[in-house]
Parts: C-alpha cells; structure tokens; sequence
C-alpha cells in the first residue's frame, strides 16, 4: 500500500485519465477526492467510501478553494494533488476564436495554478509535505497542427512545475509532470473525427498516421500506463525527484 494514509485530489476524475489515477490511488491505501465540473459524486459512490466526490470548476477561485478546503476537513487533510482537468480544442489558428483560446488556457493553466496555490497553502500548514502532478502531454514537449491553445498551455505546465518544485522544496512538496502520448478517453475518440473532417483524411489514418504514427509500436498509450506514473510519483520517497517530466507514449516522443 504505497500511500496508506495520504489524501489526494484527482481533479477531472469523474472519468478517463482521472478515474483511472483516483482507482489506481484508492487501491493503494489513498483516500481520494474527486473532483469534477460534473459527475463527481456519481464517480466516488461508485468508487467506494474512501472516494468523496467535491463539485469543482478548477477556473473558479472560490470553488477551488472551498473544495480544497472542504476535502482537508473532511479527510484530514491534502497530500497528493492531480492536476489533470483538461480539455481539447481543434481548430487551425487563423480559426481559433479568442473565447475558445483563452477557455483552454483557463481550464489547463489557470486550473492548475488555482489547485495548486490552495493544495500548496494546505499542505504548507500542515508541515509533511507533499506531492504536486500535473497532467502534460507529448504536446508538452511537441507541437502538432490544429492545437495551438492545448500547445501551448501543457508547455506551460512544464513551466510551472518547475517554479512549484522551487518554492515548494522548502515545505517538502515535489511537483512533477506526466506526459501521455494519445490515450483512447472520450477526449481522444471526440478528437478523431475533428481531425480527419480538418485534415480531409479518414479517421483510421487518424489513427494510424497522425495519433500513433512516431509511437514504436502502433500502440495508443493506456489508462494504466498513465496511472502507473501517477503512483510512482506520488508514493516517491524524497525531494531528489522534482521539477520532471516523464514521457509515457509509446515511443512517440523521445528525450
């Protein structure tokens, strides 16, 4: 049980990455929140009695900070945070509408920096550090057409972790970054025929020739591989891992 007794909040846990993260984490002695714009207390029923479902728009001040609040009360207080609420958007950039760019970098940045400035707070007061993961991407190391917003903000995860892992050394807060190659979520599979209407192409050479075509094997990334990382980091023992980011594609980016 690599985290008996620590507390962590999965934020974008009702399904996908999440879920799979808040399972990973439950069947490792965790009690989790999850945490979701929608759907949440649906998930932690269905999770079992050490899930408590927190309602949370990660753009909203006062509901991240009365969640965060809410989920130290009830829980005895915050160890893990998952920053992995995101969302997807594909558009060439001569298209992008400014609403459409500015709610990507609200969701992906301005969620991340909310969760982890109330997290950071709880976990300094409490003096036993902690653990900060964000949700990358390739696309934080990479770049492809029709993306430009989610680019964008997952290479500026990378940007804050590693200021979080300055300032939260003191405390003896990590923060890393997980960086998934294509994952089949609902996220994913919506994407898959955006792009084959964009690119004028099927969405099997979607598939084949665009998501999985650099990967070594033709393989999509799993939930588990992803959540594997998620536990590696949370349950890792010292501050000698922080300010990182770890690649899980299949190959399809490579440092």
């Amino acid at each position: 049980m690599k985290l008996q007794g620590k507390v962590a909040i999965v934020t974008g846990a009702a399904s996908g990455i999440g879920r799979a993260i808040a399972e990973k984490y439950l069947a490792n002695g965790a009690r989790v929140a999850v945490a979701d714009v929608r759907g949440a207390e649906e998930a932690a029923k269905a999770l079992g009695p050490n899930a408590l479902g927190v309602a949370m728009d990660v753009t909203d001040e006062k509901q991240v900070d009365d969640g965060v609040a809410q989920v130290a009360k009830r829980l005895g207080g915050v160890d893990v945070l998952v920053s992995n609420a995101g969302v997807q958007h594909i558009s060439a950039l001569v298209d992008l509408e400014l609403r459409d760019w500015r709610r990507m970098l609200a969701i992906h940045l301005d969620g991340a920096f909310l969760t982890t400035r109330a997290c950071l707070r709880q976990m300094a007061s409490q003096k036993r550090g902690g653990a900060i993961i964000y949700m990358g991407s390739v696309h934080s190391k990479e770049a492809s057409p029709l993306k430009a917003p989610y680019v964008a903000a997952k290479h500026g995860l990378v940007g804050l972790c590693k200021s979080v892992a300055k300032e939260g050394a003191p405390i003896g807060v990590r923060s890393n970054v997980i960086c998934p190659g294509f994952v089949r979520t609902p996220l994913v599979e919506k994407q898959i025929p955006e792009q084959a209407r964009d690119l004028g192409i099927t969405e099997a050479e979607v598939i084949k020739n665009v998501m999985l075509k650099n990967t070594v094997d033709g393989e999509f990334t799993t939930l588990d591989d992803v959540a594997e990382v998620a536990l590696f980091f949370a349950a890792f023992p010292s501050n000698a891992l922080t300010g990182q980011s770890v690649i899980v594609s299949h190959g399809w980016h490579m440092e």
